[in-house]
């Protein structure tokens, strides 16, 4: 061989190596913690005795906190009877690895959190605390907002069915408020034979604005709707099947159609921070004496400038002779349903948790779940958030990524 020459080799072996796919792990048992809710006026429970059965006969297990069902009219022994242990501390129910809440986490919670816990409940973004959010960082926990899930079809099926409760439910309370005892009117909405019809105004076509006009249709009230967005409008018209007056939000229109009215629903929604007040306090001076408002508008700002937050045990205020009720928790009023639909939601997405192969497996393959999801094992993935508190943002799906 000359000098100063090398050999290269030209001989390559090739191998076929196996396809490495993506599989999910089966069967995964979940062990799930549902606390008594200890929050003002939070009657709601995240399961129902029906859906804690499904869940303990597919091999799970479910701890509730002593008489966590009573605020929803479920006792201890409905619980029992479908598997679910009863814990009398919650520390004892805090030690599962996945706690279900109806109620925000509060500072009050933080002692009883475990590292690395999944927690699903509602965020609350405008009542949510710095302090709150660092605090779970440093326990690590993956939490998913329950108000910010998606189903398949891309709606948001917890909030939809709470809005309808509230939507059906404030014309029973306009009624309830309208009659003499309650220093109303004196009017039974939706009139009878001979009277004119109750005059209604709905500001805001989404479901709860939806769900208000059929509940004021259904009882004979004449019905007027404003909302800025026409498309809702339309959408509003086509869902009822029936043509029932709408308008964009005008001052003078809505001032003039306010003046005349027996009942003003505020059903506004704001996809970020506080909604738009649209009825000055002026407006409300020129109405009736003895009309009602019910702002469900109230827990992001009120859409009415005389709004105040009240409670279900003091539910309303007499201002400028107009009775306001501004409770912004209304279906917690009627926690049983409730209960039951927030249930219907959570239940089967557990089950499907536990096919993927637990949560973490769960959130790998469902992109749905996701949009839900503001801390990821400590990892704050809501940019809202970060920009808010000035906190580090992670972006989840690389998070996700790069644990593979």
């Amino acid at each position: 061989m000359p000098v100063g020459k090398s050999i290269v080799s030209t001989s390559f072996s090739y191998e076929t190596f196996e396809e490495k796919l993506d599989i999910k792990r089966q069967g995964a048992k979940l062990t799930i913690g549902i606390p008594k809710e200890n929050a003002l006026h939070e009657k709601r429970i995240s399961l129902i005795p029906e859906a804690v059965e499904v869940l303990v006969n597919n091999g799970h297990e479910v701890i509730i906190e002593h008489k966590a069902g009573e605020g929803s009219k479920y006792s201890d022994g409905d619980y029992s009877e479908a598997g679910a242990r009863i814990a009398y501390s919650k520390e004892d129910v805090y030690k599962a690895p996945m706690i279900l809440k109806t109620a925000p986490l509060t500072e009050d919670d933080l002692p009883f959190l475990q590292l690395n816990q999944t927690v699903i409940s509602p965020i609350h973004l405008s009542m949510l605390k710095k302090p709150l959010i660092e605090k779970l960082m440093e326990k690590r926990i993956t939490a998913l907002g329950f108000e910010h899930l998606k189903d398949d079809s891309g709606t948001f099926p917890i909030v939809r069915s709470m809005s309808e409760i509230a939507g059906s439910a404030v014309m029973l309370i306009a009624g309830q408020y309208l009659g003499s005892p309650d220093n109303g009117k004196g009017v039974l909405l939706g009139g009878i034979s001979g009277i004119p019809p109750t005059k209604v105004i709905i500001i805001g076509a989404g479901v709860v604005g939806e769900f208000a006009t059929r509940t004021a249709l259904a009882m004979g009230a004449s019905v007027k709707v404003f909302d800025n967005n026409v498309y809702r409008l339309k959408r509003l018209q086509n869902n009822l099947g029936v043509r029932v007056w709408t308008s964009v939000i005008e001052p003078k229109i809505l001032a003039k159609q306010l003046k005349t009215c027996e009942v003003a629903v505020g059903a506004l929604s704001s996809d970020n921070g506080r909604c738009p007040i649209v009825v000055s306090e002026d407006m409300v001076r020129a109405m009736r004496a003895g009309s009602v408002i019910i702002d469900v508008s109230v827990d992001r700002g009120g859409c009415f400038e005389t709004s105040e937050i009240t409670t279900h045990e003091k539910p309303v205020f007499i201002k400028h002779d107009v009775i306001h009720y501004c409770v912004p928790n209304i279906p917690s009023g009627f926690a049983r349903t409730a209960s039951h639909a927030i249930s219907n939601v959570l239940m089967p997405l557990l089950l499907l948790a536990s096919d993927q192969g637990g949560f973490d497996d769960m959130v790998w393959h469902n992109f749905n779940l996701r949009h839900g999801i503001y801390l990821y094992k400590g990892a704050l993935t809501n940019f809202y958030i970060s920009q808010r508190f000035n906190l580090k943002y992670t972006d989840l799906n690389l998070l996700i990524a790069s644990r593979r």
